[in-house]
């Protein structure tokens, strides 16, 4: 009987190599899940900043009385370009910690009762240090019915990210509405729950200072996108590369061993 030599053993691949195989096909669809993802997000980004230069370009419109206040949105309303009518009350004003173009100081903001009887606060702009007192600049307070051009704004509460609102201590970060009504005592009426950023007046000598609302939005999702879809893509390109090299190695399995 002939006798045959015994068949060699093909060697095996370890756990370690499916393991790497099955991570590297998770993390393929990680990454184009993310890149999808961002791409999702930039058309969603586009679209509110079209939509926010729609409504910065448009003639102001009356600003929202108390009967709409519960459909106020940030994404409908919020830097709609608004008009208001009524009288100041600058003995109830509020200093907020601001930091703009012109340094940091404060937001002035002042409770403004309108002609229906309720009440809005107004930031009526940006004081530095110097001017942080209401005696120094009395000269721009006006008397009687006035009319604010400006920016709805919804309000802040708490405070800022590092430091927070402090009524006790008459310390504010953020123009919280409700808080600062609250603190002044805003209770002969309603009052909103949004603010508005008076727009920069004529006479840019006096202070306070309107007009300095940042409107800008950071959009990266293009650029996180391709870097999702590159690290997918080279992912893609090492998977291949090893199924090549296990199909070599399954085709020749004497050089394999060797």
């Amino acid at each position: 009987m002939t006798e045959f030599p015994p068949e060699p053993l093909r060697p095996r691949r370890g756990i370690a190599f499916w393991a790497l195989l099955l991570g590297a096909a998770l993390s393929f669809v990680l990454f184009v899940f993310l890149g999808v993802w961002q791409v999702q997000r930039l058309a969603w980004k586009e679209d509110l900043i079209a939509r926010l230069d729609k409504r910065l370009a448009a003639a102001p419109e009356r600003a929202p009385g108390a009967d709409r206040w519960d459909a106020i949105t940030k994404e409908g309303d919020e830097y709609r370009k608004v008009a208001l009518t009524g009288s100041f009350d600058h003995s109830r004003e509020t200093l907020v910690g601001a930091s703009t173009e012109l340094g940091t100081g404060y937001w002035v903001l002042t409770p403004l009762r309108t002609e229906r009887g309720d009440w809005v606060l107004v930031n009526r702009g940006f004081v530095t240090p110097e001017f942080k007192t209401r005696a120094s600049r009395t000269a721009s307070e006006t008397q009687g019915e006035d009319r604010v051009v400006g920016l709805l704004r919804l309000s802040e509460p708490g405070g800022s990210l590092l430091q927070k609102n402090d009524p006790a201590q008459n310390r504010w970060y953020s123009r919280d509405v409700e808080a600062i009504a609250k603190a002044r005592q805003v209770v002969e009426g309603p009052v909103a729950p949004y603010f508005v950023d008076a727009a920069a007046a004529d006479d840019q000598t006096r202070w306070p200072r309107g007009g300095l609302t940042v409107v800008r939005f950071n959009n990266h999702h293009l650029q996180y996108a391709l870097t999702w879809f590159a690290m997918a893509a080279m992912l893609a390109g090492v998977g291949f590369w090893l199924w090549r090299a296990e199909r070599r190695r399954a085709a020749h399995p004497d050089a394999a061993q060797d």
